[in-house]
Order: C-alpha cells, then structure tokens, then sequence
C-alpha cells in the first residue's frame, strides 16, 4: 500500500510526462523516386517535469531539441508518442479541445526579432492571446497588457509602439508578457537568450527565474550553452541525435556525468580562472546524418571509448543511480 501511495504521489506531481515521442520529417524522394527517407529528428524521447521546476534541455544544434519542444506544445504534430499534461494526453485532443489547452501551455521564440510582427503594436501583439481566449472587452486587455508590461520590466507607453523601436532585450521581454497573459503552467523556452548579449542575457535569465517563483511556473529550458542551463535548472537532459542519452538532477551531471557525450559537453564549458586547465575531450568525426543513423548506439562514431556491442545492440535507458539515468553501455 505506502509503494502505491508513494508512486500516486510521483505522478500526482509531473505536469508533463512525454513517452516515446517520435518526430520524423519525410525528405523529398529524387528525381528517380526511391523508397522515402526520413530525418528522424526526435527519435523515442521520455522525460517528465515535475510542477514549478526546470528542465533544462541540452545538446548540439540539430540534435532535435527546438523539435522536442514544439513537438511537446503540438505546435508540430508528433509522428507517435504520448504526452501527458496533468494526466492527460494531449496527443489525442481535438482542434477545439487544444485551443483551449493552449491557454496553459506557451513558449517563448528564440529570436526576438522575428518572434514579434512588425505591423502590430506591442499593445496588440501582448493582447492578442486575451482575444483569441475569449477576452473582448478592449479595456479589460489593456489593463492586463499594462500589467503585463510593468512585470517585465516596461512601461505603458511601450503598448503603443513597434517592435522595431526595441533593443533585443526589450523584445525578449515582451515575448515573455505575450507567453504570461494567458496565466500559463508550463512555458518552453526555446533557446530564449541565445540571440542576446551577455550582458542582457543574466537579465532575462533573472527575469525568468522571478517570474516562476512569483506565479510558480514549470519551465523546459531548451538551451545550448551549459553554463546557462546550469544557472537556470533543477534538472538537466542531455540530447544527442534525437534521443536523450543521460538525465539527472544537475549537481549530479555537473559533478559525476556517465554518458561519454555528456562528460564531452563539460569539458569544453570555460574556466573562469586562468590558472586552471580543464582536460578537453574533443570528439572525432562529424555528427551522423539523424537520416541514416548509425547502428547500435548512436553515439559510437565519435565515441573514443566505444566497444563491439556498441555497434550491435541500442544501449538500454536504465537508472545507474537514483534519479540518474543514462542510455550507455559502459556506463556504471
């Protein structure tokens, strides 16, 4: 009885639980025809996020990560695979059933340039959730776009101009007011200070800390640079060619990582002190075609420490410690 009540409490607790979510792209067949290929851009992914924290979701560009995440928000509409929300798969709602799910869940674009129409105010583009969701009273909207506003750091005299009268940092924020009106639970955020300075960068990523400790939102950190994923999660995924090849609490990858792609990433994170010299793992090869993958496990190319059963069988995702999972044959 208290293992049942144990595992009702730990589902009780996940906002999302994503199994075996599949995206794949079907390429253009020749001029001669062919069989069809495939990108397999999100190939199997498992994950779960508890309420009011963050994942944080890492790996080299092209290995599925923005995928995963529009996949997750079915602003891509998924090969196979469930994703649950509260329970609930989301997978087999209908049009007018998402749209309203839509509501709670939102993300904010990596490029705050190309995120925000040109023709539109900041008041309209803040509002236009409001409208959609049913909200027409224009006064109404205008009070909870200020609102939104002044919460990340602008002004009401901001509603009235255009996005081309803003820095970078300035748009971010207003994305993130655009992803906040609808009161949402969970926000992706994808690559959301990549395309920023440094300097703006700890702002937003402040920002966004704030933000989830005031109205205790749940995060997927979609981000490349470690540093940052660091700063900003409970706990981290490390992706690799459409799988997710390790997963832990990130004191634990940051301290003790098991997959050699994760103990890869780390090593070229820059030492803030010169007089330290951190061994660097450089990879051999180029990253495999996510169209004709390797056999066994995905990573052997450039794996220097890869073994025969590597290229015979997929490694397993098994949990080499608690809450610590890896997909790694020598892992141990």
């Amino acid at each position: 009885m208290a293992t049942e009540e144990a595992a009702a409490a730990t589902t009780a607790e996940k906002l999302i639980d994503v199994v075996n979510l599949v995206k794949y792209f079907p390429r253009k067949q020749g001029l001669f025809g062919g069989p069809r290929t495939y990108v397999k851009a999100v190939d199997g992914v498992s994950f779960f996020i508890r309420r009011g924290e963050t994942l944080g979701l890492v790996g080299e560009s092209g290995c599925g990560k923005t995928t995963a995440g529009r996949t997750l928000l079915r602003l891509a509409e998924p090969t196979s695979g469930q994703v649950f929300f509260e329970g609930r798969d989301i997978l087999t709602l209908s049009e007018p059933e998402m749209r309203k799910l839509r509501a709670e869940m939102q993300i904010i674009f990596q490029d705050p340039y190309a995120s925000l129409s040109p023709r539109m105010s900041i008041g309209d583009i803040v509002g236009e959730p409001l409208l959609v969701h049913g909200v027409t009273d224009r006064v109404v909207r205008e009070k909870r776009v200020i609102e939104l506003l002044e919460l990340v750091g602008l002004s009401a005299y901001h509603m009235h101009r255009y996005p081309h009268e803003f820095s970078g940092g300035q748009r971010q924020r207003i994305g993130i007011a655009r992803a906040l009106a609808l009161q949402p639970k969970i926000v992706v955020c994808d690559e959301a200070v990549s395309a920023l300075d440094v300097s703006i960068q700890s702002q937003i990523l402040n920002l966004l800390k704030d933000l989830q400790q005031h109205f205790g939102l749940t995060y997927l950190f979609i981000a490349h640079n470690l540093s940052v994923v660091k700063h900003m999660s409970d706990r981290v995924a490390v992706m690799y060619l459409g799988k997710i090849v390790e997963m832990t609490r990130k004191q634990d990858l940051y301290s003790s990582p098991k997959h050699p792609y994760t103990q890869a990433l780390l090593s070229a994170i820059p030492v803030p002190d010169p007089k330290l010299e951190r061994e660097r793992i450089v990879l051999e090869g180029d990253v495999p075609s996510p169209v004709h993958l390797p056999s066994g496990c995905r990573f052997r190319t450039r794996c220097g420490s890869a073994q025969p059963i590597c290229a015979e069988a997929e490694p397993a995702w098994r949990e080499v410690e608690p809450d610590h999972f890896v997909a790694c044959h020598l892992a141990r």
